[in-house]
């Protein structure tokens, strides 16, 4: 895997940009408002459709699907089924975030295994959520969704591989892989994970990016860049985590091209733009 840069990052955001792609948010209860908002900071249009009634109609008609199953019950489970039913019927790219999955959840694991057979475009999780889909026992193995290191990159790629998809696994360092070749992100800031909502409304952007573009596996770095970045701006001008959370979200709604074009040229100054 190869760092992703602001450089590789400046045509998806101006393409996600110029489209402002309609985001149909089958997310959890805790997370509906953050979500809304970084879509809408950033450019893109989110809509929560959870009704079993006409959540597959709006799907079609939407650029992508973000399915998250942080507060499941088994209406919802039906709904987010019908829907991802629907989207790999019409070609809708989505993304599938299988919150808290694990052995101690059958539940919800079982339905994230029933999700994954309308064949996802990306999963987005943590490394213990991403050990699970590949079959590890993440609490036996006294994995923390923290941690990161080359030796875990090896499960993304493994579950990339394993449901023919694009795999964003977050952590210290994030992995996003197709399981042959993929993108490293080290920015960010420990900030990010003492805030609700923001490993959720990643999942979002990321969908966002993907409603935007063909180029999926770029799309998807491209959002975990840009709430990577955030993060760390915010983290230097905050003075605790309230103000971290309003200064995240001003931050990412101030990454426009012609800012990342200005980071591009301090992360490589040797190269003339």
């Amino acid at each position: 895997m190869v760092p992703f840069s602001a450089l590789n990052a400046i045509p998806y955001l101006m393409e996600y940009q110029e489209k402002s792609p309609l985001v149909h948010c089958m997310t959890n209860d805790v997370v509906q408002n953050f979500t809304a908002n970084l879509l809408l900071a950033t450019g893109g249009s989110p809509a929560m459709i959870p009704d079993i009634q006409e959540c597959a109609e709006f799907t079609e008609i939407s650029s992508s699907l973000l399915i998250n199953v942080g507060t499941l019950t088994q209406i919802r489970a039906e709904a987010m089924l019908h829907s991802a039913k629907q989207a790999m019927v019409t070609g809708t790219p989505w993304v599938l975030d299988p919150v808290g999955i694990g052995s101690a959840l059958y539940f919800r694991t079982k339905i994230v295994h029933e999700l994954l057979a309308y064949r996802p475009t990306v999963i987005r999780g943590n490394i213990a959520e991403i050990m699970v889909l590949a079959g590890i026992d993440a609490v036996a193995k006294g994995v923390d969704s923290h941690e990161s290191g080359s030796d875990v990159a090896q499960y993304a790629e493994m579950v990339a591989r394993e449901f023919q998809t694009i795999v964003v696994m977050t952590g210290e360092v994030d992995y996003i892989t197709d399981g042959s070749r993929g993108y490293t992100i080290s920015a960010g800031t420990t900030l990010l994970t003492r805030v609700t909502g923001t490993g959720c409304s990643l999942s979002a952007l990321v969908a966002g990016m993907i409603g935007s573009t063909p180029d999926t596996l770029e799309a998807a770095a491209t959002a975990c860049y840009l709430v990577a970045l955030a993060g760390e701006f915010a983290a230097e001008k905050a003075t605790g985590m309230g103000s971290f959370a309003l200064q995240y979200l001003d931050e990412i709604s101030n990454m426009t091209p012609e800012r990342l074009l200005e980071i591009a040229k301090r992360e490589a100054p040797e190269i003339q733009f």
